[in-house]
């Protein structure tokens, strides 16, 4: 008994959509989800990963079932059929990706705006006011700029909730937090898990990127221009904070650690660093522009157990500018 193409395509295309839908949720390609905002991008990531598992079958299922099926026969001499084309269906696989990409589109633009990064329906303005108000607030006569920041600022759906401000610096190569209400310096981020965290972000020297993966944001720090990251964490522990912007042949040692504690753990560990008050001696040991390559090298000589020196590895850093030097 024949089954039917139609009956066939039926199936195929249930089981491709069910193969689909289970990979873009159970990829398990992203780290821990630490953040509100992680919340938010995981499902317009597993969005895509479906779309992308559905359109992988579908593309090299076709091309395997035309290989087989199409192949050219043992004594087979002649010309392939010659077609002209098939106009109906260019129109379908060009609006199908059309409709994804535009999709996907507007669903990017609403999990941005949700975290903060844009605030379009937050003024009064016409069109044209609106273009000026993008380009060239002018905040004195009131103008709202429609960025909300320069980076992502409070989520629409957290405002009037207070957020706790630290000061973050990022200088060759590590990362100083600041927290203004308590004066406390310290070269690791300390947050309370539930309560917004404002990240007012500045580089001292040379650009750099302020990334946190579990969180699923990253935010540029540019010399000269504060920009901002407001996240909000939901689960408590240790997490990498890293340099995501190539910032000099130390680059990749540039990284600390945020730790999310409960609240209450979060008042202790303020109150405890509050009465040490040693802010002088945790700047003293935090990675600087005043300590020489071979002061800097010597901390990952023996975490790395590196077989070679830190004057060493300062000679050999410095040997392509000597290089350079003498063919110039």
């Amino acid at each position: 008994m024949k089954i039917p193409s139609s009956i066939v395509t039926m199936l195929l295309g249930i089981v491709v959509t069910l193969i689909s839908l289970w990979y873009g949720q159970n990829h398990g390609l992203l780290p821990v989800a630490a953040s509100a905002e992680a919340i938010l991008v995981d499902g317009l990531f597993n969005v895509m990963m479906t779309i992308s598992c559905g359109l992988f079958l579908l593309v090299e299922g076709a091309l395997i079932f035309s290989i087989i099926r199409f192949r050219r026969r043992e004594g087979d001499d002649e010309d392939g059929v010659h077609l002209e084309g098939n106009i109906p269906l260019e129109i379908v696989w060009t609006a199908i990706p059309a409709v994804i990409v535009f999709g996907i589109s507007i669903y990017s633009f609403d999990i941005y705006s949700e975290m903060g990064g844009l605030d379009l329906m937050n003024h009064n303005s016409t069109p044209t006011e609106a273009v000026k108000i993008a380009y060239a607030p002018d905040l004195e006569n009131g103008d709202m700029p429609l960025l909300s920041d320069v980076g992502l600022g409070e989520p629409p759906s957290s405002a009037g909730q207070p957020a706790l401000e630290v000061n973050v610096s990022g200088l060759q190569y590590a990362f100083i937090f600041t927290y203004p209400d308590s004066g406390i310096v310290d070269g690791e981020l300390h947050i309370p898990s539930g309560q917004l965290v404002r990240l007012n972000l500045q580089a001292q020297d040379v650009l750099h990127a302020f990334w946190l993966p579990e969180f699923r944001v990253k935010q540029d720090m540019i010399p000269g221009q504060e920009t901002r990251l407001v996240l909000e964490a939901t689960r408590e522990g240790t997490y990498p904070v890293v340099c995501a912007e190539l910032c000099g042949p130390y680059h990749g040692g540039m990284r600390t650690q945020l730790i999310v504690h409960s609240p209450e753990e979060y008042d202790d560990w303020v109150q405890s660093k509050v009465a040490q008050g040693n802010t002088a001696e945790t700047l003293a040991n935090l990675p600087g522009s005043d300590r020489t390559d071979a002061q800097y090298l010597a901390n990952f000589v023996e975490p790395l157990d590196l077989d070679i020196d830190a004057d060493a590895l300062a000679q050999l850093q410095a040997m392509p500018h000597a290089h350079m030097a003498s063919h110039s």
